[in-house]
């Protein structure tokens, strides 16, 4: 058995997909907030940065823990195509459950299925993204922890989704988002640890790319994309701060009789 090692960094690696997680949960959350607020194409566009945020903030944070990730007596490769389908799995699940709490009728209904939906989906990227590392030996999985990290990953997304639509004060947001980024790194290592590796020793070229090759440029990339949109969404006005702005400009003579 391949000794594995899910901190090669130390601490660094865990620290800093937790912030990434965190980050991504934070603007999702802000951005479900003014999708409720808002209509039409507006509710719409909230609501794919939303689910590009949550889908981008988790591959993210699986991926650059991954880089910690090490197994005495074999390199580690990643294959190419099945990390970007990873990430697209991400992105389109989250967003079926984001779009499922927008815009039902039901909450409570549309909760418990965009949140079972989107759990499944984290869960996906997170097995895709194992299944595209290439090693030297036999990868195997203990069922019961992955079955944790399952459960673990539907109670997150449903309690995201549940915050989504229950808190709109920014500190609560905050706290949120630091729940949901423990949530999202507990499913992570719990899948991790699920994880053992029977190595067989080959002199044979693996395929694929370093994870700094890819994996790393790639986190870069998203994690810029991340902070870039805080900024931005942080900056924007909100529905109530518009109509104040509008209200202050409008002539005097113009008020309703």
């Amino acid at each position: 058995m391949g000794h594995l090692d899910h901190a090669a960094f130390g601490w660094l690696t865990p620290a800093l997909s937790y912030v990434m997680a965190c980050t991504g949960a934070a603007l999702g959350l802000r951005c479900t907030v003014r999708a409720l607020a808002a209509t039409g194409r507006a509710r719409r566009h909230w609501l794919v940065t939303a689910a590009s945020a949550i889908g981008t903030g988790i591959w993210t944070m699986h991926f650059v823990a991954m880089l910690g990730f090490r197994v005495s007596g074999t390199d580690i490769r990643y294959d190419v195509p099945l990390t970007v389908l990873s990430l697209l799995v991400a992105m389109a699940v989250v967003c079926a459950g984001v779009f499922a709490v927008g815009y039902s009728r039901d909450r409570n209904r549309a909760l418990l299925l965009g949140g079972l939906t989107t759990g499944l989906g984290v869960a996906s990227m997170h097995y895709l993204g194992m299944a595209a590392v290439r090693l030297h030996g036999h990868v195997g999985y203990d069922p019961v922890l992955v079955g944790v990290s399952v459960l673990i990953a539907v109670l997150a997304a449903t309690a995201a989704l549940w915050a989504g639509l229950n808190i709109t004060s920014p500190s609560a947001v905050t706290v949120a988002a630091l729940a949901m980024g423990a949530a999202v790194s507990s499913m992570h290592y719990t899948g991790m640890f699920a994880v053992s590796v029977r190595v067989v020793p080959s002199g044979d070229p693996l395929p694929g790319a370093t994870a700094m090759q890819f994996i790393f440029p790639l986190a870069v990339g998203l994690g810029s994309y991340l902070f870039i949109t805080s900024a931005f969404v942080a900056l924007s006005p909100t529905a109530d701060e518009r109509e104040a702005s509008a209200s202050a400009q409008r002539p005097v003579g113009t008020a309703t009789r």
